[in-house]
């Protein structure tokens, strides 16, 4: 899910949409008005997703999709490969998440992650 947002409500932090793919803000810069133009932003953001680094430059006043991302809870049922079966900790769903590579030997069974869902992906997060 989306929803759409003037560009200057964005703040460094928060997520963006660029490329049909959800991003957090890195960093923002704005210019000033020309004589026959106005004010643009300069946004610089990383892929929560796919850790590509993405930038937009678009008027202020002009309207950018930001995506609703949830950050859940989940405890770890088992650990086969580069694949973790997690059990949500809010309805008891359980799910398959790829495991990064920076925390492959970290993640195992009866451990509770966290995790990111947004626009149909899922990734395991930074707090384990």
């Amino acid at each position: 899910m989306k929803e759409q947002v003037e560009v200057r409500s964005l703040k460094e932090g928060k997520y963006v949409l660029i490329d049909d793919e959800p991003c957090v803000i890195k960093s923002i810069t704005h210019s000033k008005t020309g004589k026959h133009g106005s004010a643009k932003a300069r946004i610089d953001a990383i892929g929560i997703f796919d850790g590509t680094k993405r930038s937009i430059v678009a008027p202020v006043t002009d309207k950018t999709y930001v995506p609703l991302v949830e950050r859940k809870s989940g405890q770890v049922l088992s650990v086969s490969g580069d694949v973790a079966q997690v059990m949500d900790m809010a309805d008891y769903s359980t799910l398959e998440i790829k495991i990064p590579d920076e925390f492959k030997g970290k993640i195992e069974a009866g451990k509770e992650i966290s995790y990111l869902i947004s626009m149909g992906k899922m990734k395991i997060d930074m707090r384990i």
